[in-house]
C-alpha cells in the first residue's frame, strides 16, 4: 500500500497582494458562501521550488521550467564561440523540437522567436547536463547535431521538482512524470474584503513653488488573512520518481516542508514586506486514504483570537474524522507556535523518516 504524508498549515499574512488576478487585485474564492482570500497552488509551488531554502537542500537536483532554453543554452553559446548563425539556429531548432512543438511565427522585434517552444516545459538537471555536453561537442566540431544526438529526454532523472510536481509532454508522453505531491490553494479561514490603496509618487526635483503635482498616481488592492494550506505527498511515488534514492527522498521532504513553513510568494513584497512563518503545522503519515481538513473552515471564523480559534477548529475536525472513519493516520507530529509545542528541527526529522 502507498504511504502518504499530509501537511496542514495555518499561516497568517499581514495586508498584502501575494497573488494577483488578471486586473491586479488579490485572488479570491467563494467557500461556505463567503469570499475568502486565496493564494493559488501554482504560486505557492513556484515560490517554494525557486527559494533559497529549497536550493540549500537540493541545489544539484533542481530542474528549470522554460520555453526559451534553446536560445539561452544552444544558440547563444554557439554564436558566442564564433559558430555561424545558420548552424547555431538549426542546432537550437533540432534540440528544442525534442521538448515540445516549436513556435511558427517570427516577430520583427525578435527574429529568433521560432527557436522557442510553444509551452513551458520542465527540464531536469540530467537533461540540462546532456544539452550542455552536446553543445560543447557541436561547438568543437562546428556542426549541427544528428537525429540520434538530439534524443536528450530522460525517463530517469534526479530533479526533485519534477519528481514532486510532475511533467507533462504532449508530444513525448513516454517522458511524462506523475506528480508525487498535491498542493491545495491556500484559502483564508475568515471572510475577506479587498481594500484599495491609492498612492502617489513625487518627483524629487519638483520645485514646489512652480509644480507641486505628483509624478505618478496609482492604485493597488490588498487584504490580510490567516490561510489554511493542505499538501499531500505519495512517498512511494516520490521514491519511484527519484529512482529509489532514499537519501534524496529524505532531503526532498525536508526541503519541501521547511519551504512550505517559511517561504512566502513574492508578489508585491517590496510594497508590503508580507513575509511570514507558519503558525501551526500538522504532519500526518500513514497508508490511510488522505483527506483535507478544509471543511473546518467552511463556516468562516469571526473572532478576536483567530489563530487559536483556527487551530482549535482544525484539531476538532481531525478528531471528528478519526471518530467516524477510524484513525486516519498512523503517526502525527504537531508544531504550534501559539502554545510553544514542537520545533521545526523535530518536524523535519519526523517528515523524512520512513
Amino acid at each position: 500500500m502507498s504511504t502518504f504524508i499530509q501537511l496542514h498549515l495555518l499561516t497568517a499574512y499581514a495586508p498584502s497582494n501575494l497573488n494577483r488576478d488578471e486586473v491586479g487585485r488579490p485572488k479570491t474564492a467563494v467557500m461556505g458562501n463567503s469570499d475568502r482570500l486565496r493564494i493559488s497552488s501554482q504560486s505557492l509551488k513556484r515560490a517554494w521550488r525557486t527559494s533559497d531554502c529549497f536550493y540549500q537542500y537540493l541545489s544539484d537536483h533542481i530542474g528549470v521550467r522554460s520555453r526559451r532554453f534553446a536560445r539561452d543554452w544552444v544558440f547563444n553559446p554557439m554564436k558566442e564561440q564564433g559558430i555561424p548563425e545558420k548552424i547555431a539556429k538549426e542546432s537550437a531548432i533540432k534540440i528544442a523540437g525534442q521538448f515540445g512543438k516549436l513556435k511558427n511565427e517570427k516577430t520583427p522585434k525578435d527574429p529568433l522567436t521560432n527557436i522557442e517552444i510553444e509551452q513551458l516545459v520542465h527540464i531536469s538537471n540530467d537533461e540540462q547536463h546532456a544539452i550542455a555536453s552536446l553543445v560543447k561537442q557541436l561547438i568543437s566540431e562546428k556542426r549541427i547535431p544528428t537525429d540520434d544526438e538530439v534524443k536528450l529526454l530522460r525517463k530517469q532523472n534526479s530533479s526533485v521538482d519534477i519528481a514532486l510536481f510532475g511533467r507533462m509532454l504532449a508530444d513525448s508522453p513516454a517522458f511524462n512524470v506523475d506528480a508525487a505531491c498535491q498542493v491545495s490553494h491556500a484559502l483564508g479561514v475568515s471572510s475577506v474584503t479587498i481594500e484599495d490603496d491609492f498612492f502617489t509618487a513625487v518627483d524629487d526635483l519638483n520645485n514646489k513653488e512652480k509644480d507641486a503635482s505628483s509624478g505618478h498616481l496609482g492604485q493597488r488592492g490588498f487584504a490580510s488573512a490567516l490561510f489554511y494550506t493542505y499538501i499531500c505527498i505519495s512517498r512511494d511515488l516520490l521514491l519511484n520518481n527519484l529512482n529509489g534514492d532514499e537519501a534524496l527522498v529524505e532531503k526532498t521532504l525536508k526541503a519541501l516542508t521547511e519551504s512550505a513553513a517559511k517561504v512566502a510568494p513574492t508578489g508585491m513584497q517590496n510594497s508590503f514586506a508580507s513575509r511570514a512563518y507558519t503558525s501551526y503545522l500538522l504532519i500526518e503519515k500513514g497508508t490511510q486514504q488522505p483527506r483535507s481538513l478544509a471543511v473546518a473552515y467552511f463556516n468562516p471564523i469571526r473572532s478576536q483570537d483567530m489563530v487559536n480559534d483556527a487551530i482549535t477548529r482544525l484539531e476538532q475536525q481531525l478528531d471528528k474524522f478519526d471518530q467516524v472513519y477510524g484513525q486516519c493516520a498512523d503517526d502525527r507530529y504537531k508544531l504550534n507556535i501559539e502554545s510553544g509545542e514542537g520545533t521545526l528541527a523535530a518536524a523535519l526529522k519526523f517528515v523524512a523518516e520512513k
